[in-house]
């Protein structure tokens, strides 16, 4: 852990280098050109730097671990790099300023404040639950080891700065940098040393050791390993033995009470015995890359490792053979068997360069924080050109700088955390819709104005496709329809599912009621005439949208069925999603997607159809229009509910199988960066909630869409409760789209979920299944919105029309009432219509 974090300006280069053993320096922006930047620092961009976002990625692609940025860059930034890269700066007295949105954008926050109030940070840090604090004070004191351990007791970190900092004792003007970085560590043994674990500079366990403040101290000035004897005082590790040390990062683990050295060492290893490591020989990679640099000094002349060394046509030719056998092995000892093959050969080209694992890792490390990414594409003359269609494009492979980064959920126990904070777990993202309905507007009214002109022109703009017409009408060309046989049997299956599911909710009957003699009021049903489905597209291919759209309004007799979905490039439509248009009878299907689809479908254009109601998911753009439209009186055009981001929350006890709850997160979170994802843990200890996680970073690490989980999952929580009754009430007051119970006695649970979208119950009920094919719809409301309304059904396609007939006999009881009510309210005429019956009579 980072006790304080260091901002310099121009310092000597030997408190750099001391600074850079302990953890980030971090660097104002003014300075940048001027400093070489250690392996580890953030930058501060100044309050008045204009903002420019190719400045911005140049730093974090170049090595910054962090960006410290004023409010306007944040909101600039937020939607474009990760959470994890993002420290809002801000001025301790500006709190009110700094909106949802840019407190779920950022990692953490530097407050700037002229004196350091423990209490009002701690306030202020409910604010921020589960981000970073760090504290920069402008006051001209002297930061005490007294203040850094106050703060680091509230979970904030002091920002000290360069000027306060001293290789020198301490004294009343400055810190000795030891001094400040030992202020929190404390020791549980008599002699007052702290345990210490030496490791390699990859991390790989040396020895155990004691260090104390002195040696802790040396270490950290001179760059040497120095620790504590338990007998016989300062211990500097090879002075006579000659297997010195050279200190790469000295860390505080934490609880605060021990401490690791990680080192490069040197001679015949740590141990004293001669050996690399006091608990064994080492193995793996690390055992190879000391077997290869021993032979690289001292293979025999002849030997096959000294030409591997020494003829690099050899070597390369060794490195594409064992990749090539890598690619083609498909069992699994096969592939671990070719792959240590080419780890050695390319090891081997590593030692012969002067280049170390270490230094492999490090450049892993750099790439892992570039935030431009290389397109991913093979070069041509990897590319195996016949399975390359233009059906089935190169999909580019993941990168290992990303595949090796944690994926991590934030964590919050609801047994320790105040009502506001309960609250703020219960917020999503703020939707901007007043902004993004300015934003559609223009192409809503294009489309209303001048109809398929405009419909064409948007769609060769948005989608990229040159289109001689915008609609589609049946019959269908066959031809548009061909799909895979496994495909086509698959959505035949799900149709009859759903279908049947819908055809049970359909009201078909009529309801009549005698409220008194003579008296009789009904209800019934119709559809409703002419509805418009939105199917999300374009290259993507969603069959399951217009199944779980195209099957309720089949089922509800609606007369006509408008489909929209984007086109592809080429013009045309994914044949399954015409396959489906065919099968739930679609009256036309228009090739357009985006807010000009909603305005056509709204409005009607020359060829097509006006719709009564809008239905189906989408982008911001084609939710901002759906509430367009329907506030305008001109469309009389309605919608089947409020969009927002794709979520949900899982409830996992004891019985919950890890690899189980850690897939239906991820299914979920992998739709996109904003969606919600929500695990409730309900009385997990650590070991369970490790296995949870641990599965979370190994299947999402399987992903194609990794980049996207890896945001997506960054901004969501675990939240840890007492019982399942905590966790069904917490779930009510967030009221998931998706809630998935992997409870002990699920069934049972289902009686206390109030406000959910849809409920998936026990360990064999993904998500996944409702989203194609249980029966259930998958068009469900989201942010919030099951409070309020339930997901598309059979119902939401039609209406429900009343009616009464009334005698005369039975006129002439409910008349006078009726006659009193009108009179009540001074509506005479009202009161006329019964009158004039009953005076007749």
């Amino acid at each position: 852990m980072s006790v304080f974090l260091p901002l310099l300006d121009e310092q000597e280069g030997e408190l750099l280098s001391a600074l850079s053993r302990i953890g980030p320096i971090v660097f104002p922006s003014l300075h940048l050109s001027d400093l070489p930047l250690p392996a580890h620092c953030f930058v501060l961009v100044d309050q008045s730097r204009p903002f420019v976002l190719d400045e911005a990625i140049s730093w974090l692609d170049n090595g910054v671990d962090k960006l410290i940025v004023p409010l306007a860059w944040a909101k600039e930034l937020i939607e474009l790099i990760s959470s994890e890269r993002l420290l809002l700066l801000l001025d301790v007295g500006n709190i009110s300023a700094v909106s949802d949105t840019v407190r779920n954008g950022v990692s953490g926050v530097l407050l700037k404040t002229p004196t350091v109030d423990l209490d009002l940070i701690s306030s202020i840090s409910k604010f921020f639950t589960g981000s970073s604090i760090h504290v920069l004070s402008s006051a001209s004191v002297t930061p005490t080891a007294s203040l850094i351990r106050g703060l680091l007791g509230i979970g904030a970190t002091p920002v000290l700065l360069g000027s306060q900092l001293t290789l020198s004792a301490t004294s009343a003007s400055q810190i000795n940098i030891a001094d400040a970085f030992l202020a929190p560590i404390v020791s549980d043994r008599k002699d007052g040393l702290f345990p210490t674990v030496v490791s390699t500079e990859t991390g790989h366990s040396l020895g155990l050791v004691y260090s104390s403040s002195e040696s802790v101290k040396e270490s950290m000035l001179t760059g040497k390993g120095i620790y504590q004897s338990r007998k016989h005082g300062l211990w500097r590790k090879g002075e006579t033995s000659g297997a010195t040390q050279d200190v790469v990062s000295i860390r505080l683990d934490c609880d605060s009470d021990s401490l690791e050295f990680r080192v490069v060492q040197h001679g015949e290893g740590f141990c004293h015995l001669n050996r690399q490591s006091c608990f064994g020989e080492s193995s793996g990679l690390p055992a190879l890359e000391s077997t290869l640099r021993s032979r690289f000094e001292s293979a025999p002349e002849g030997s096959y490792t000294k030409r591997l060394f020494s003829d690099p046509e050899l070597l390369r030719s060794k490195i594409m053979e064992e990749a090539d056998e890598l690619c083609r092995a498909e069992e699994k000892a096969d592939v671990a068997f070719e792959a240590a093959d080419l780890f050695y050969f390319a090891l081997t080209k590593c030692i012969a360069a002067g280049v170390g694992i270490a230094d492999i890792e490090a450049s892993l490390d750099r790439k892992a924080r570039r935030v431009t990414r290389r397109a991913g594409n093979a070069k041509l003359e990897w590319l195996k050109k016949p399975n390359v269609t233009a059906s089935q494009p190169v999909v580019p492979a993941p990168h290992p700088e990303e595949e090796d980064t944690p994926i991590r959920m934030r964590t919050s126990d609801l047994a320790a955390i105040s009502p506001d904070e309960r609250s703020a777990l219960l917020r999503r993202p703020v939707l901007k819709s007043d902004e993004m309905i300015t934003r559609v507007r223009p192409i809503v009214d294009d489309v209303r104005t001048r109809g398929d002109a405009a419909l064409l022109e948007l769609t060769a703009k948005f989608d990229k496709a040159q289109l001689a017409s915008t609609v589609v009408f049946p019959p269908f060309a066959p031809e548009t329809m061909v799909v895979d046989p496994k495909v086509g049997a698959a959505i035949k299956i799900a149709y009859a599912n759903i279908k049947k599911f819908h055809e049970a909710q359909a009201d078909t009957t009529t309801l009549r009621v005698e409220t008194m003699p003579g008296v009789v009021c009904s209800r019934f049903a119709r559809p409703i005439a002419r509805v418009g489905l939105y199917v999300p597209g374009g290259t993507a291919i969603l069959p399951s949208t217009a199944l779980m759209l195209g099957i309720p309004a089949q089922v509800a007799g609606c007369q006509q069925i408008v489909l929209a979905t984007p086109p592809r490039p080429d013009g045309s439509i994914s044949p399954e999603v015409m396959y489906v248009a065919n099968l739930v009878g679609a009256s036309a299907v228009l090739k357009a997607g985006g807010a000009q689809a909603v305005a056509a479908l709204a409005y009607g254009t020359e060829t097509v159809p006006k719709v009564d109601k809008i239905f189906g998911p989408g982008n911001q753009w084609v939710t901002a229009a759906k509430m367009l439209v329907q506030n305008d009186t001109d469309a009389l055009v309605s919608i089947d509910m409020p969009a927002g981001p794709s979520e949900v929350l899982v409830i996992a006890d004891h019985t919950a199988n890890p690899a189980f709850v850690a897939a239906d997160l991820l299914s979920q979170a992998e739709h996109g960066i904003d969606s919600q994802v929500v695990l409730v843990a309900v009385d997990l200890d650590a070991s369970k909630l490790t296995e949870v996680e641990n599965e979370v970073d190994v299947q999402a690490h399987a992903l194609s869409r990794v980049d996207i989980v890896r945001q997506s999952i960054g901004k969501s929580i675990i939240v840890k409760c007492a019982s399942v009754a905590e966790a069904l009430a917490f779930s009510n007051d967030y009221a998931p789209e998706h809630l998935i119970l992997h409870l002990a006695n699920a069934s049972e649970a289902v009686r206390l979920v109030d406000n959910a979208g849809s409920v998936f119950v026990g360990p064999y009920s993904p998500e996944s299944c409702g989203d194609y094919a249980s029966g259930t719809n998958h068009t469900l409301p989201t942010n919030g919105y099951a409070r309020q309304f339930s997901g598309v059904n059979t119902l939401s396609f039609q209406k429900h029309i009343t009616s009464q007939e009334i005698t005369e006999v039975g006129l002439q009881t409910l008349g006078p009432v009726v006659a009193t009510l009108a009179d009540c309210e001074g509506l005479e005429a009202h009161a006329n219509a019964v009158r004039i019956r009953l005076r007749r009579n």
